[in-house]
């Protein structure tokens, strides 16, 4: 039987129906879903009840897993719920247990409610992420996302012109910091020295320009402090009007996958220190952003 791919917004997003990714999937059916990222940059699989050992092996068609090493949060702890394949987007600690609410692991997930894009603060951002819900609250915690091809060919021509050249440091700690985490130990400032990205990419496989925006963003080389972040506000506020946007509503053993080189995403408030929310991530690798 055929995939069937349906569009979910104008510019962008897919749902993926009448294919089992729980399955080991045929060299048809991969490159029909490569193809299927680079047109819609999200994909949702609806049903997909998943074990970690699936999710990993379905995640590894598309390229190597980013490992999650204890330098991926600033709560650096060796007692990880999940294995080092995985990122963990829940509010759940080792014993399973919500995390308490003046906790660093729960306050440093906060982060997530701003728009961001994986990985972008390491030297190599990530290309794919696939997060699988295993828990989901009631109520809240959607997921959404941003098209950032479509927001930059939006633009007008003097902001291309101004924006084309420009560079952006980014790090985990800007991004915390904006939530009012100022405690940095020296080993995390050290674990997150601002890394270069460049504000415009080019994705390497369309060919297609996009805005590269993140709240991991601290600044833009060549302007004063407050000048680059007031240009990284204007643009995301921009880049994530309703037209570009799309959320996604949560159901049990849902599977997302978005391609970071072209979208952002965010999560949305829900009841954290009352409601379970397991939902697990892999990440794949990518190349320099240019």
């Amino acid at each position: 039987m055929a995939i069937t791919i349906t569009e979910l917004c104008a510019t962008f997003a897919a749902e993926v129906s009448k294919i089992n990714i729980s399955k080991e999937l045929s060299d048809d059916a991969v490159d029909e879903l490569r193809t299927a990222i680079d047109k819609y940059g999200v994909l949702v699989f609806r049903d997909q009840p998943l074990s970690d050992e699936q999710q990993v092996r379905f995640s590894e068609y598309f390229g190597d897993i980013e490992i999650a090493d204890l330098k991926n949060n600033i709560t650096k702890t060796s007692e990880r719920r999940l294995s080092q394949m995985f990122s963990d987007i829940s509010n759940l600690d080792k014993d399973q247990n919500i995390l308490e609410k003046d906790g660093r692991q729960r306050l440093f997930n906060l982060g997530n409610r701003i728009w961001h894009s994986d990985s972008s603060f390491r030297p190599v951002p990530a290309r794919y992420s696939l997060l699988s819900a295993r828990a989901v609250p009631v109520a809240g915690g959607d997921t959404q996302y941003a098209d950032m091809h479509a927001a930059y060919d939006s633009l007008d021509a003097k902001t291309l012109t101004e924006i084309s050249d420009l560079q952006c440091e980014h790090s985990l700690l800007y991004s915390r910091a904006r939530l009012g985490m100022a405690e940095f130990t020296e080993q995390e400032k050290a674990d997150f020295t601002p890394v270069t990205q460049p504000l415009v990419r080019t994705h390497p496989s369309t060919k297609r320009k996009s805005l590269f925006l993140s709240s991991h963003i601290g600044s833009v080389i060549g302007l004063t402090k407050p000048d680059g972040r007031l240009l990284i506000e204007e643009l995301t506020e921009f880049a994530t009007q309703e037209k570009f946007v799309y959320t996604h509503r949560w159901q049990k053993d849902d599977l997302v996958m978005w391609d970071n080189r072209r979208t952002m995403h965010r999560a949305r408030k829900y009841e954290d220190t009352v409601e379970k929310r397991d939902l697990r991530r892999t990440t794949i690798a990518g190349e320099p952003a240019r």
